[in-house]
């Protein structure tokens, strides 16, 4: 009886080391998803503020060239 509820009490030590291990390796995940996510959006972010910042310059060549041939 002894050996019985020691194995079963080893089994159980190992099964809870692997659900460690797996929770541990979701949560790394989650987080290089997050940093991914985060990554991204900040591409993001820069792609759109050097869209608009073309669209203001040519507007104010546009406008110099205007004045100019006036």
């Amino acid at each position: 009886m002894k050996h019985l509820l020691l194995s079963v009490a080893c089994a159980l030590c190992v099964a809870g080391c692997g659900l460690a291990g797996t929770a541990a390796t979701s949560a790394t995940g989650a987080a290089a998803e997050a940093e991914q996510a985060r990554q991204a959006k900040q591409m993001e972010d820069r792609a759109q503020q050097q869209a608009q910042d073309a669209v203001k310059l040519d507007a104010a060549r546009r406008e110099q060239a205007e004045k100019d041939t006036q």
